[in-house]
């Protein structure tokens, strides 16, 4: 059997590996981390069970696939529940909307706000879905390996209008600007600004409408169990608190993949998947004078005008006692939006009073995931990245109190008197334990001049052999575009029986 490994265990790369191996390849799968999951890492404290990264199942069908491959069922390993709302959307003036549920909820939310909107939604919403059949049904798992094909695709995109950015094509349909914000937060979740990212990402609402927001029973970290077995059964070596320091390559006018150097040993290949951050991977595993062929054209190998997503600070905590009126996923706009996004993105200063924040509580559906007559939480606040410059070793403790204050004063009354088991992490620790570049959350923006063809390609450039899946690449961030990115690699890599009579599929 010909030997692939996968460097990163994010649903990424465990969606490759699985591919990999139905494909008749022998896999290994390496990560720097003493457990599964990447982003999606579990933190256990004292009876409390925190989901470290996403929790929000869009597109369940794409985790069925992973078991389909082997005759299995994923509902057989865990289980998925819908969700109503799919988020509260929380003003700053105490009002709300409940994203979400069927369309006449939808519809029945619009009205509280601006009845006149719901005509304009339902041209948004149809709008959505024809973006939604090329963006994610032709393209989602499409290979731009040329820029030719970026072009192929071209008059569709430009007929649907993708030059503007999701919030322009929110402002062309609704009126009042609450529910603008509403139907424009989404791009904040893959890591872009809805201001400058492409309407492209618009898609994710009719994405949500045609599947719903689903939570696994067990937390994120039940979906991450549920792969393992699946790759444990199917015979893939997962090999944990093992780094790659280098992509081993031959030299000459044309460079193959020899394998991956860890701290140790060598380990031979003949295909390496990376699951990391391309950035980081262009900067600390390659040969410097591989570089320039392996990255993205258009950045050759200079780095430096990259666009990466903001940061994230996000604090988690569990409460002696239950909210039961705050839903399972909430976001808490502030009284800013447009400025907010522009300071963090753009100019990268750190607001400290006006918050918008994303506040998880799994326990709305899961009361096991905490100690009975208790509740478990996470809240997510976007902050600049490191190339701002903030020292979060100094702010950390600081900020931590002023998002406390902030939960407690709209959202959490008497937060102060009842959390417990409180921790949190950085921008730093993305860099740091997560490997990427600037402790981007997401690794590079969504912006339409780093989409597609012109996102990192999943088929590196100048190297034989060499992929990426995950966050960095093409179709992007969020767990539909990252197991999406595994299905990419499927049109390179044909199943093993079929390699020798065709060795140009590789």
């Amino acid at each position: 059997m010909p030997k692939a490994i996968v460097i990163g265990a994010g649903f990424g790369g465990i969606a490759a590996a699985l591919r990999l191996r139905a494909r008749g390849y022998e896999v290994t799968l390496l990560d720097k981390q003493d457990r599964l999951g990447g982003r999606a890492y579990v933190f256990h404290r004292n009876g409390y069970t925190f989901d470290a990264g996403p929790t929000v199942v869009t597109a369940p069908f794409l985790f069925d696939e992973l078991f389909d491959l082997f005759g299995k069922r994923r509902a057989d390993y865990v289980e998925f529940v819908p969700l109503y709302p799919w988020y509260r959307v929380q003003f700053a003036d105490g009002t709300h909307f409940d994203y979400g549920g069927t369309l006449e909820q939808t519809l029945e939310n619009i009205r509280k706000f601006n009845p006149a909107d719901c005509d304009g939604y339902l041209r948004f919403l149809e709008h959505s879905r024809k973006i939604f059949d090329i963006g994610f049904v032709k393209l989602g798992d499409a290979k731009f390996d040329t820029f030719w094909s970026m072009l192929r695709c071209a008059p569709d995109l430009l007929r649907l209008g993708n030059w503007r950015t999701v919030w322009q094509m929110a402002c062309k349909y609704i009126r009042d600007e609450k529910l603008r914000r509403v139907f424009s937060f989404q791009p904040l979740l893959v890591g872009g600004n809805p201001f400058n990212t492409t309407s492209i990402y618009s898609l994710i609402h009719f994405l949500e409408r045609e599947w719903g927001v689903h939570f696994a029973m067990g937390g994120t970290g039940a979906i991450v169990h549920a792969l393992q077995r699946l790759m444990v059964e199917e015979g893939i070596e997962i090999r944990l608190g093992e780094e790659a320091r280098q992509i081993d390559c031959g030299a000459g006018g044309s460079p193959a993949v020899r394998g991956v150097t860890l701290d140790d040993q060598t380990v031979e290949a003949d295909v390496v998947v990376c699951n990391g951050d391309p950035p980081h991977v262009y900067t600390h595993l390659l040969d410097p004078r591989l570089r320039a062929g392996v990255a993205a054209r258009r950045v050759s190998s200079n780095l430096k005008p990259l666009k990466y997503s903001m940061g994230l600070f996000v604090l988690y905590f569990g409460t002696t006692r239950q909210y039961p009126d705050v839903k399972h996923h909430t976001i808490i706009l502030g009284e800013q939006y447009q400025s907010l996004l522009k300071e963090m993105f753009d100019v990268k200063t750190l607001e400290m009073k006006d918050l918008s924040v994303y506040l998880h509580r799994p326990t709305a559906t899961d009361p096991s995931l905490a100690p009975s007559g208790c509740d478990c939480w996470y809240v997510l606040v976007p902050v600049p990245n490191l190339q701002g410059g903030q020292d979060w070793k100094q702010l950390g403790p600081k900020y931590r109190e002023i998002v406390v204050d902030y939960l407690q004063r709209t959202t959490l009354p008497g937060l102060r008197e009842c959390i417990v088991e409180d921790f949190y992490v950085t921008p730093e620790h993305f860099r740091d334990n997560l490997n990427s570049m600037h402790g981007a959350g997401f690794s590079i923006q969504p912006t339409f001049d780093q989409s597609a063809w012109f996102r990192f390609h999943n088929k590196a450039p100048g190297i034989e052999g060499l992929y990426f899946v995950g966050a960095g690449t093409h179709p992007g961030a969020g767990i539909p575009g990252v197991l999406c990115s595994a299905k990419v690699l499927e049109h390179y890599l044909a199943p093993v029986a079929q390699r020798a009579a065709s060795p140009s599929n590789r």
